[in-house]
């Protein structure tokens, strides 16, 4: 990203939060007419290019009509719903009600963008909309960089938002790393929990980076069970220039894309250990082939609707709880037939502090269907441990830099006998670990372990009892991270206790009852 988008972003948002701070209005109540209004200046910005293109090749401005603009793309904006024309209006005007009319008129003429737009700008002070207005006016940016205004101001306001931003949004580094492990050049891309349409938009933007165009190469699948989140993704679609089919929806419960073995890309973040998944509804879904987990956690329903929804030649990327990898009972046979189908790809460890909502740590994980027919590939599944890889930003939050991102996506690359990438500068890090530029297992780093391997383990999932211990300075040791690891083991540990218990139960019992 250059230093002039980052900068008008940091100037743009700092200007918004201020006024934000003198409304008195809730995180969620600002956040949603501020980014209706980066989307309506973008869309005038885009209607305007296109208008002057069409007058270039001799057509009359009075003379054209929607379908003139909407033929490439372009949302059709009447005159009242012109950004221009908002801005001409005197301070004595009621602006709310003019935004609410120019929104109303944006939604009439892109039937794409039904019932999708805010209408909440009587809730603004007046004097705070000119504020808005004048701020964007002069923003002028070129090709997606409104797209990402767009996407730092949801993930500003998500921090804002606290546990309720992280529903909706899942930090960008993430998302990328993601996108460039499953490389999604072309094809069908479903997200059952698809929160604000992040996943598109970063899989949209990394078919831009290979040169090609992403409304010819992809076609995008969303659910999302909030209403007001759909109509976040709608719009981050339409400032991306992308659209998509995203309902409404629950996933446990509904299929409307008709999921099974449809599509060529799953991409993920859904929520974490949700219990009160009423498993009766379940019980004859084919999207669950391997199995309802006995235990009141839906991590293990989710993990089948991603695999279940890829076909042949698909690949998944989601992120997940790192309780999952280690978990037992009927989550581990579940977790085992899934192994060996094959399928599984790559597991990346994640360290604290990525996200908004929560400190602790996560695991990515990654499906490749078509995995099963490579010979070189086939029976063995990479682990890769990036705890130890991220840019601080504050003192609560990491991310992934561009350059970390291409490093570990590049990993992956060479573990799969692909060339590696070297656009974002990663080259230099990549060399330092693996001189030959060809795969290696790396203590500390990662591990490509075969099927005996895992099924050694228990057939966990968790990197760290693949990959080992590498060198790690003193001063980086993480009390969280550590004790959160503690955690865990200790969980499965009593987990083991418990059947083991069981089971010595059982036995006396029957033993007791022969010996009479």
């Amino acid at each position: 990203m250059s230093a002039d988008l980052v900068a008008i972003e940091n100037r743009l948002w700092a200007a918004a939060d201020q006024l934000w701070a003198n409304t008195g209005l809730k995180p969620s109540e600002f956040s949603t007419p501020v980014l209706g209004l980066i989307f309506l200046r973008y869309a005038d910005k885009r209607f305007t290019e296109q208008q002057a293109r069409l007058t270039a090749k001799g057509l009359a401005a009075d003379d054209l009509d929607a379908s003139d603009y909407q033929a490439d793309g372009v949302l059709y904006l009447p005159d009242e719903a012109r950004f221009s024309h908002l801005l001409t209006l005197s301070e004595g005007n009621n602006l709310g009600r003019a935004l609410n009319n120019a929104m109303a008129l944006v939604e009439a003429h892109n039937d794409e963008l039904k019932s999708v737009l805010p209408r909440s700008y009587n809730k603004l002070p007046n004097a705070t909309l000119v504020e808005l207005l004048r701020l964007l006016a002069p923003v002028e940016l070129e090709g997606d960089a409104f797209g990402k205004v767009y996407e730092y101001f949801l993930g500003e306001f998500a921090k804002k938002e606290g546990q309720k931003g992280g529903v909706f949004y899942t930090p960008t580094s993430i998302v990328r790393l993601i996108v460039e492990v499953i490389q999604p050049f072309h094809g069908r891309i479903f997200d059952p929990a698809c929160g604000s349409g992040g996943m598109f938009v970063q899989s949209a933007a990394f078919v831009e980076r290979h040169h090609q165009h992403a409304t010819h190469e992809l076609s995008v699948f969303g659910i999302e069970k909030a209403s007001d989140t759909v109509k976040l993704a709608k719009m981050n679609l339409a400032v991306h220039g992308l659209s998509g089919n995203i309902i409404e929806a629950n996933s446990y419960y509904d299929d409307p894309h008709k999921s099974l073995g449809r599509f060529d890309f799953v991409m993920a973040n859904p929520p974490f250990n949700v219990s009160g998944v009423d498993k009766d509804r379940l019980t004859d879904d084919a999207r669950l082939p391997l199995g309802l987990p006995s235990t009141d956690n839906a991590n293990y329903l989710w993990i089948q609707l991603f695999a279940s929804s890829l076909n042949t030649n698909g690949r998944a990327g989601f992120v997940m709880a790192n309780s999952a990898g280690d978990a037992r009972g009927s989550e581990l046979e579940i977790r085992r037939k899934l192994i060996e189908t094959g399928a599984v790809d790559v597991i990346v460890s994640v360290g604290t502090n990525f996200f908004y909502t929560v400190t602790l740590p996560c695991t990515l994980w990654f499906l490749d269907t078509a995995k099963v027919r490579n010979p070189k590939r086939c029976g063995k599944v990479l682990f890769l441990d990036a705890r130890n890889t991220y840019r601080q930003i504050d003192r609560a939050h990491r991310e992934f830099t561009p350059e970390q991102i291409e490093y570990l996506a590049n990993i992956v690359r060479l573990h799969r006998g692909e060339q590696p990438e070297f656009d974002a500068g990663s080259k230099a890090l990549l060399k330092e670990r693996f001189p030959k530029l060809r795969y290696e297992d790396i203590a500390g780093l990662c591990k490509a372990a075969a099927l005996e391997e895992i099924e050694a383990q228990g057939w966990s999932l968790n990197p760290g009892r693949y990959v080992g211990m590498g060198e790690r300075p003193a001063n980086q040791f993480d009390f969280t991270e550590r004790l959160a690891t503690l955690n865990r083991e200790l969980t499965a540990l009593n987990a083991d206790a418990t059947r083991h218990a069981k089971t010595i139960r059982s036995n006396i019992t029957e033993i007791l009852t022969g010996a009479n």
